[in-house]
């Protein structure tokens, strides 16, 4: 095994799961981050993180670590880390492309003795049924005789200053019970909350998959319970505040459900169950209602205008916030865009407001072009898709302020009292 004097590691990947990793790691071991999108590396050297989860002091802190978009510039490295995306795709079949991508990278470096551990999520098994044949493959090299690999599923929570990398406890394995010791010695040099080493890879594929379907499960219960409470014409909000009283009772709020993970995870488990003739029904249930409360809370709107004598087409709806969850830049898999595609089929305006969110990004990947400036008296419509801390603190009295006198504000996140908005979840 490789001795601590000797390590040299690279982080395959750099996104918001991938930096911190390659920032706590280079703050005192020989790092180097690699990444094929040039521009994510020049703006790391120029000491800039877009995704906002290190800060600049944290990066000069990292004196360890280097940067690159060259697989020549990472052959000396003895242990790869790989931190790529793995989502969904437009069927919700899970697509490897990137991990794949990343394998083969790795594997064309790869050397005698090397180590590859993998953190991103993936379905139980497929670290050895996809991973790892191309690692071989690609190597020439034989598993578990002269290179090993580890799984630690990343704990990221985009935009959470409190629960960073460092202070969550990390699982860790290894492919051979000695390669799970390295693999758990090595995060226990970073990661001060300390460490679980699983008994196998599949078990810490696992444990990743069921921490985001318990929660998405949970949620979508929530979201239920409000689609229920609507029509009997009680708020969800007040029910769930006198049922928390119980000290057992767990404090979900309804709402839309996207992200890198609760809104994708579970596809990853019921792909690998239906692989194996298992037809999930809990999982699969949920994942709908989560997904379909974008086009409710439109619904919801739009009965409400209707209601209030406001004509739906040609009206002027504002929508604040486009990031998946508050506080965050992060856009990935966020269901505000089921609020928007949804709107414009009546062919009202829709303007889209986040000041998290880089107007670049929202343009390339959504195709939205946001609004960079609140205009009073405009708005025939408000509606709060993220809590972010601006919003609450701009207070009712300038939400309405923006609005025109007969007019519409709707609270997904249930941040105003509810007399002061027309409607919430």
């Amino acid at each position: 095994m490789i001795k601590d004097d000797d390590l040299k590691l690279c982080i395959v990947g750099l996104g918001y799961v991938g930096l911190p990793l390659a920032v706590e790691f280079g703050k005192s071991i020989p790092t180097i981050g690699y990444d094929i999108n040039s521009a994510r590396i020049n703006e790391l050297l120029d000491g800039k993180d877009a995704t906002l989860e290190t800060s600049e002091a944290e990066l000069k802190d990292a004196v360890c670590l280097q940067y690159t978009t060259e697989l020549s510039d990472i052959a000396d490295a003895n242990v790869y880390i790989v931190t790529v995306p793995t989502p969904i795709d437009a069927f919700n079949i899970p697509d490897l492309r990137p991990l794949r991508s990343a394998s083969k990278a790795v594997g064309s470096v790869l050397e005698e003795g090397d180590f590859v551990i993998f953190e991103s999520t993936v379905y139980p098994g497929a670290t050895e049924e996809i991973c790892v044949p191309i690692l071989e493959e690609e190597s020439s090299l034989n598993f578990n005789k002269e290179f090993f690999v580890g799984y630690s599923p990343e704990r990221i929570n985009p935009g959470d200053k409190e629960h960073r990398i460092t202070n969550i406890l990390k699982i860790t394995s290894g492919s051979t019970p000695a390669a799970g010791e390295f693999v758990d010695r090595l995060y226990r040099k970073i990661i001060v909350a300390g460490t679980h080493r699983a008994s196998s890879l599949k078990v810490a594929e696992a444990a990743k998959l069921i921490e985001n379907v318990q929660r998405d499960v949970n949620i979508a219960l929530i979201n239920e319970f409000s689609l229920i409470f609507r029509k009997l014409g009680i708020d969800t909000i007040e029910i769930l505040e006198a049922a928390g009283t119980k000290w057992n009772f767990l404090p979900f709020r309804p709402g839309l459900v996207g992200g890198h993970c609760i809104g994708v995870d579970p596809f990853y488990l019921t792909h690998k169950a239906r692989e194996i003739g298992f037809h999930p029904q809990i999982i699969s249930a949920a994942r709908r209602i989560n997904d379909d409360m974008g086009s409710y809370v439109s619904d919801q709107v739009v009965k409400i205008m209707i209601q209030k004598k406001i004509p739906i087409v040609e009206a002027s709806i504002l929508i604040l916030g486009l990031a998946f969850k508050e506080n965050c830049p992060d856009i990935r898999n966020t269901r505000v865009v089921d609020i928007i595609e949804s709107l414009s089929r009546y062919n009202a305006n829709i303007e889209v407001f986040d000041h998290w969110v880089s107007t670049e990004e929202a343009k390339s990947v959504f195709g939205i072009e946001m609004i960079v400036s609140l205009e009073p008296g405009r708005y025939d419509a408000v509606i709060i898709c993220v809590g972010h801390n601006e919003f609450r603190e701009l207070g009712i009295q300038k939400l309405q302020s923006l609005c025109k006198e007969n007019r519409v504000i709707y609270d997904v996140k249930s941040i105003f009292n509810k007399d002061d908005v027309d409607g919430r979840l």
